[in-house]
């Protein structure tokens, strides 16, 4: 049987622009250049980085990983979300996220991002193959 995770996050854009402004370098540290470039080109830049801010920090989760953990803030670069045709976002994982997405047998993801008034959220679904002893009967003896 496959297995599925999920991970969802909320972030107040006000809150994210805070952060923004407050931390010079910030978008370097967490977004890729296409996906400050992305986001840079839109009306609204702050709430397109937190929507994808929201969906990096649901892809942590959805992989079974805490976002506080030390250091972890600039692994947050090895999740990428993309424009596919017609604007629908997918992610792509690297580095320490393509690893962790390899040992849980990760082979399907999808994100949704939404974004209205002062809130971006996200929600990220892996799909996974059975691991060795998951999915199968127990031998008999």
């Amino acid at each position: 049987m496959m297995r599925i995770f999920q991970g969802m996050d909320l972030v107040s854009v006000a809150g994210f622009e805070r952060v923004w402004e407050r931390h010079e370098g910030f978008t370097e540290d967490i977004f890729s250049p296409l996906e400050r470039a992305h986001c840079m080109s839109r009306k609204n830049p702050a709430i397109h980085f937190a929507g994808r801010f929201a969906a990096k920090e649901a892809a942590i989760k959805a992989l079974g990983l805490r976002a506080g953990a030390s250091g972890f803030l600039s692994g947050f670069g090895d999740i990428e979300v993309r424009g596919q045709g017609g604007g629908k976002p997918v992610l792509h994982f690297r580095g320490w996220a393509a690893r962790m997405a390899a040992r849980r047998g990760i082979v399907q993801k999808t994100v949704s991002i939404t974004h209205s008034g002062n809130y971006a959220a996200a929600t990220v679904i892996l799909l996974a193959e059975p691991g060795p002893r998951q999915g199968r009967e127990p031998k008999r003896q």
